[in-house]
């Protein structure tokens, strides 16, 4: 249908010359768009609302786009402002990922973790300490000092070796246990003391009441240190030890042969400097001079040699203080406390066959180790017992102003400036 009147050919206009009168065109209206929820992924402008028109065409389901609204800083999709595309190709639907809070999390995570493996070890390598021996049975005992101290006890017992081990760690088959090596460590804020205790001291074995029996014994004349342990095992050691020097004994540490070797093969060995070399058939000894690495094998045979030297029991006392700082030195360090494949078997290898008081805790163990690598890393020194001379059956005789002297430096936690004359 055409509305406009036939103008008698294109461009010629009306045939009447007089104007034509107005005329009603035919409204015309388009269909109308279902209305639907705004989506802002698709272009939609907040700026126009169905307040501007019902029924206004937008653009909106062809993906037409109106310019925004002005000093929109260029926003000429539409999109709000406050909205960032995320993810491939800037259309994803989530935020950016937190690295800051990520790593928060995972310090966290990591710390309980470190955390609970140290707990779990500590109960583990607690639950391995033999706690055996009862000071509290240790009678008329001399009064507390300033510095904390540890009898520690090298036995030959045997416990638990086979045959072969026996052989090859040249230790004989004799029945029960003696005492091979003692020693006081004395941990003090004035610097750390090692005395060694010759096993051959001629001392007064005071009266006791027997740790299993119960029953009283009288004060026994001079004997031979190392005879209180065979007499009556630690117990009396201690009463012996704290009635001869008027010393308190706070921590009892025992190892036997065997847990020493292992402690050692389980450190890979221990580096020492043997200043003068050595044989002993007894024992196993077989050293050049120099550094090295010793096994446990050749470190119970170092430790155990006696024979070759002209002062059997001091030169011996010497090397056991010596080792045992190396050993301490090695054995307390982050490499050995913070590397499992290295705690553990250390541990376990010592652990079971290490004899303490009932009072002494994996901390207290640990506490002595770190004492005994203190002096080997020059924060304290290490000494025999003042000797005056010799005495009745090849022992020794404490040279007893000294000895008296050395123990009121300890107890007050003094510098220890006592020489040792051996």
């Amino acid at each position: 249908m055409n509305d406009w009147p036939d103008d008698g050919g294109y461009g010629r206009g009306p045939a009447n010359p007089q104007p034509e009168g107005p005329r009603r065109m035919s409204h015309v209206q388009r269909p109308q768009v279902p209305q639907q929820p705004p989506r802002y992924d698709q272009g939609y402008n907040p700026s126009f609302t169905q307040a501007q028109g019902a029924g206004y065409d937008s653009g909106y389901n062809t993906g037409q786009v109106y310019g925004g609204a002005q000093g929109d800083g260029g926003n000429r999709g539409g999109v709000p402002p406050q909205y960032t595309p995320r993810g491939p190709g800037g259309s994803g639907t989530g935020p950016a990922p937190d690295w800051r809070k990520r790593i928060k999390v995972g310090s966290i995570v990591l710390v309980v973790g470190v955390l609970a493996w140290g707990i779990g070890t500590y109960a583990w390598a607690s639950s391995q300490m033999r706690n055996e021996v009862d000071l509290s049975k240790v009678i008329e005992r001399p009064s507390e000092g300033d510095c904390t101290t540890y009898l520690i006890v090298g036995s030959d017992s045997r416990e638990g070796m086979s045959a072969e081990e026996k052989k090859k760690l040249h230790t004989g088959s004799a029945e029960g246990k003696r005492t091979d090596s003692m020693m006081i460590l004395a941990a003090c804020s004035s610097g750390n003391t090692m005395v060694s205790l010759p096993r051959d001291s001629w001392v007064t074995i005071p009266n006791f009441v027997g740790s299993e029996s119960g029953k009283a014994f009288p004060a026994r004349g001079g004997a031979k240190l190392n005879a209180a342990y065979a007499m009556d095992g630690p117990e009396l050691l201690v009463r012996t030890v704290e009635y001869n020097t008027g010393l308190r004994i706070d921590h009892y540490a025992e190892i036997g042969f065997a847990g020493f070797a292992n402690i050692v093969d389980a450190l890979g060995g221990v580096e020492l400097n043997i200043e003068k070399g050595f044989k002993d058939k007894k024992s196993g000894a077989d050293f050049q001079a120099g550094t090295q690495t010793l096994n446990g094998e050749q470190a119970l045979a170092f430790v155990r040699t006696r024979y070759a030297f002209a002062e059997s029991d001091l030169a011996r006392t010497k090397n056991q203080q010596k080792f045992l700082s190396a050993l301490a030195n090695q054995a307390a360090t982050p490499g050995t406390i913070l590397n499992p494949f290295a705690l553990y078997p250390t541990l376990g290898a010592g652990l079971d066959t290490l004899i303490v008081d009932k009072d002494m805790s994996l901390y207290d163990l640990g506490k002595m180790f770190f004492a005994m690598k203190g002096i080997s890393g020059g924060d304290g020194r290490s000494m025999n017992m003042p000797i005056a001379g010799a005495a009745p059956q090849g022992s020794l005789k404490w040279d007893m102003p000294k000895v008296k002297q050395l123990v009121e430096q300890i107890r007050n936690d003094e510098k220890v400036t006592v020489e040792s004359n051996r």
